[in-house]
């Protein structure tokens, strides 16, 4: 079974979640349980499984998902004076739908 915890929980609003930005397609919002002192997710409202499945049918939608990534980013960097931009593929993608977390701080 495909695991997608970002729609099935976040995007269902079974699980709550504490929103940073959203846009029609985009949600950006603190990880639900945080490995980071900042811990933000940002995941596009429409079901991609991956940063390498994306078809060019969602050029549009990925310009607007990493300009929600850039906007977190510089803010995170403004606060913090850095961060991490990261997401995961294969094996190291828990969750089947395409995310990118931005983070500050070491790993808790």
């Amino acid at each position: 079974m495909i695991s997608d915890f970002y729609c099935s929980e976040v995007l269902s609003g079974k699980t709550p979640v504490e929103k940073v930005l959203e846009t029609e397609r985009v949600l950006a919002y603190y990880h639900t349980r945080p490995a980071y002192e900042v811990h933000i997710v940002v995941i596009p409202k429409k079901h991609i499984s991956s940063f390498i499945t994306i078809g060019e049918e969602d050029n549009e939608l990925l310009l607007e998902l990493l300009t929600v990534v850039k906007q977190i980013a510089s803010r995170v960097v403004g606060q913090k004076g850095a961060c991490r931009v990261i997401t995961n593929l294969g094996e190291y993608q828990d969750s089947k739908h395409l995310h990118w977390h931005v983070v500050y701080g070491m790993r808790i």
